[in-house]
């Protein structure tokens, strides 16, 4: 690393990450391209928030998955068979200036970027015109990226999709491709790399969660609980919070996307809570339900561990050689005979139920599982079969709302050889782990 670059690393919260990651990502993705093709990565752009501020900046999943440059006004173009010497692989960066450093601070040197992603030919973005435009005609196919979640939808016309318009109105005879299909398949096989800065999420988490069982008493404001989580995120060096978190008391756990968080929590309620670090834009994603007073009641207890049983059984499944909508429906016949044991179904109306719209999905009606990384739902093929390396979130609830409660416990779990391996292993989970650290001061 040289001096210069030791600036930027301070400038960032998150540690510096092991370019080999990068590298390592980088010639995954080329091995899948076409021969004789190109494939452009942009940065996110600057949100505008209102009047003349923006919304903090936060990179494009893709192209920090293929370089690490954390940065806006950033290009990454891959040309594994590119003639021209030295430009297999090129990177653009804003030139920086007096005026962008005593605004805004910090940005990278040409030097900086490469030693960040390990991409030795790094230009201004400036000569992108010129230097992009002599690597496209030599190439047959161009890859574009765009946001192929199956569940995104937005009427906001991002910089990948104005730059995708672009590209086809200047050179319109060429073959274009989707640079996501490639993603796809690669990005769901977490290297050890990777698997360690999720380790990291989950720890800073963990931190944050142990800090709010000892916070947490009736009276408290759900606000006052989120400030606590991200007091101590931010003081980990985490860059904040992975999406939105939940803090939901009483009948609020029963909003599965409930975010308010403006409600005072009240004796003898249970409070779910729904939330995960973002480092290095990896994030984590817990979820786990606490009794307010200390104490669970009896029922309260029954119904978490009906959900702890499910999760159990769910995690176990998350092995190679079966898939999304299998595994979902193997978790839904755990759910029922819970469900059953509760009271909340009759086993005789089970057994007559639409198999297509069971009966336990009035009390459990999200999914098990989503895959987890860059983003806390991350890109996947939705049919593939689970892989070895995948990570994935296990989240069985029960929704209770005429009774005023809602329990979700959700963990991060990782496929491996040997059996689903918890990345959340270290943070409490069983009622009575939480009961004793949420009452040990009482007890000094």
């Amino acid at each position: 690393m040289q001096a210069g670059s030791l600036c930027y690393f301070i400038y960032m919260k998150y540690e510096p990450l092991n370019k080999n990651l990068f590298i390592q990502n980088r010639k995954r993705f080329a091995a899948e391209m076409k021969p004789n093709s190109i494939a452009i990565f942009n940065s996110n752009d600057m949100m505008p928030r209102n009047g003349d501020a923006f919304y903090p900046f936060r990179q494009n999943s893709e192209l920090f998955y293929l370089s690490g440059i954390d940065q806006e006004e950033s290009v990454l173009v891959l040309f594994p068979d590119c003639v021209k010497e030295g430009h297999k692989e090129v990177l653009f960066v804003m030139e920086t200036n007096e005026y962008i450093a005593r605004w805004e601070g910090h940005k990278y040197t040409q030097e900086e970027a490469a030693e960040t992603s390990g991409v030795e030919k790094v230009y201004w973005l400036s000569d992108m015109d010129k230097v992009l435009n002599e690597m496209i005609l030599l190439a047959d196919n161009v890859y574009l990226n765009m946001n192929e979640n199956d569940r995104y939808h937005s009427e906001v016309m991002t910089r990948d999709y104005r730059f995708a318009k672009w590209m086809r109105e200047r050179y319109p005879v060429h073959n274009y491709l989707r640079s996501q299909q490639i993603i796809k398949r690669i990005a769901v096989i977490k290297s050890d790399l990777e698997v360690a800065v999720l380790r990291k999420c989950c720890a800073i988490t963990e931190a944050a969660f142990r800090r709010v069982l000892e916070f947490t008493k009736p009276g408290v404001w759900e606000y006052e609980v989120e400030a606590e989580i991200t007091h101590e995120f931010l003081r980990r060096r985490a860059t904040g919070h992975g999406y939105t978190p939940i803090i939901a008391s009483g009948a609020s756990a029963c909003v599965l996307h409930y975010i308010d968080n403006n409600q005072q929590c009240k004796p003898g309620d249970v409070m779910l809570m729904d939330f995960g670090a973002e480092y290095a834009n990896y994030t984590a994603d817990l979820s786990r339900s606490i009794p307010i007073s200390g104490t669970y009641t009896d029922r309260q207890r029954a119904v978490y561990n009906a959900v702890l049983h499910v999760k159990k059984e769910a995690t176990n499944m998350l092995r190679p050689g079966t898939n999304l909508e299998a595994y979902h429906k193997e978790v839904g016949k755990v759910m029922e005979h819970e469900l059953i044991k509760l009271g909340l179904l009759d086993k005789h109306e089970v057994a007559k139920q639409d198999p297509d719209a069971p009966l336990y999905k009035k009390y459990f009606m999200h999914g098990t599982s989503h895959h987890l990384g860059l983003d806390v739902h991350d890109i996947m093929e939705r049919y593939a079969d689970f892989q070895v390396g995948m990570v994935f979130t296990c989240e069985p609830g029960i929704y209770i709302p005429d009774e005023d409660l809602g329990i979700r416990i959700e963990d991060d779990i990782l496929i491996t050889e040997n059996g689903p391996v918890n990345l959340m292993e270290n943070i409490p989970v069983e009622v009575e782990e939480i009961e004793e650290l949420m009452n040990a001061g009482a007890m000094v």
